[in-house]
């Protein structure tokens, strides 16, 4: 549950929150993301759930209230707030009307303001919030920076996911984390993993033990977060499956219901897995520029077929067969 106290905690120094009134305190859950101005209610037309949000009053809606007289503006706030609003706040320093005041005492709603002007602490709040309430998950695997790509590394215990991610550290591309990675919605429509705090920068390396790459790699090989652009998922080599060999079929899974280009690759001695990472991720970066190279094979190929059938037509005729 997100609570007023998380906000102030990581966000109020950015947000340039200070404390008016707090009555019972800052322990009052936040359940929706979207902060309001409370310009309509203020006018007579109310929503119950708006009530449930953060407010923000600004310039213009103390004006208004001043206009309304004490009385009818008691009788509008009463309507507009509720006992489930989290929070009021009054952007640019502005001291609020004794008329909110008391009616927020008898709800027992937190004062709040802000020294930002309302538009720009509206569309900063919006912003945080907006990634404070999206989805998250948690996954098993190793998430790598590979020329700028973020690729999370899966497979079963044990096939070299970590030995490959250090191998691709000491090539000069970055580690966000090992074996813990956690999976936000971004914006609703792409991911972006980062690691637990604890072990961050750190990996687990069987025979070695916990290293921290920031300290033996220097702090350019470490990353806090990285867009997942692609997911491959190391497998031991299984002589009886068939395995993609052309690349044609272009599969995905899902996280989050975001959907990931997916990639498996079989791991055997004598297999430079480090390497076939880079050249995913370069196959992946010329692709996003709308070069596909197994599709570009695949014209040349049927046009060479086409060129074949086109001889053979041709030296047909010549001989009389046609």
């Amino acid at each position: 549950m997100y609570l007023l106290q998380d906000l102030f905690d990581k966000h109020g120094r950015k947000l340039g929150l200070r404390p008016i009134s707090l009555v019972d305190g800052m322990r009052v859950p936040i359940k929706h993301a979207e902060v309001l101005r409370p310009g309509l209610g203020l006018a007579g037309h109310f929503s119950k759930s708006n009530a449930k949000r953060v407010l923000v009053f600004g310039n213009t809606e103390i004006s208004y209230m001043k206009e309304l007289g004490s009385a009818l503006c008691k009788e509008r706030l009463r309507a507009l707030l509720d006992r489930e609003t989290p929070a009021v706040i009054f952007a640019r320093n502005l001291s609020p009307p004794v008329e909110i005041v008391q009616v927020c005492e008898e709800l027992k709603i937190p004062l709040l303001k802000t020294s930002l002007p309302t538009i720009r602490f509206l569309a900063l709040i919006n912003v945080l919030f907006l990634g404070e309430f999206s989805k998250t998950m948690t996954c098993h695997g190793t998430l790598v920076e590979v020329f700028g790509v973020g690729v999370l590394i899966q497979g079963d215990s044990s096939v070299g996911k970590s030995e490959a991610a250090l191998g691709l550290i000491d090539r000069g591309h970055r580690l966000i984390s090992d074996d813990l990675v956690k999976i936000r919605v971004k914006e609703g429509y792409y991911l972006k993993g980062s690691g637990p705090e604890l072990t961050q920068h750190h990996m687990e390396i069987r025979g070695i033990g916990i290293i921290n790459v920031a300290h033996l790699y220097g702090i350019d090989c470490v990353s806090d977060s990285k867009t997942i652009d692609l997911v491959v998922n190391l497998e031991n080599w299984i002589e009886e499956n068939s395995y993609d060999r052309v690349g044609m079929e272009e599969k995905y899974c899902e996280f989050l219901d975001i959907k990931v280009p997916y990639h498996v690759l079989p791991v055997k001695p004598g297999r430079d897995v480090v390497l076939l990472l880079e050249t995913i991720a370069l196959n992946f970066r010329l692709k996003y520029m709308g070069y596909d190279s197994a599709k570009e094979f695949r014209a040349k190929l049927l046009e060479a077929i086409a060129k074949k059938d086109r001889k053979k037509v041709r030296k047909a005729i010549v001989v009389g067969d046609l």
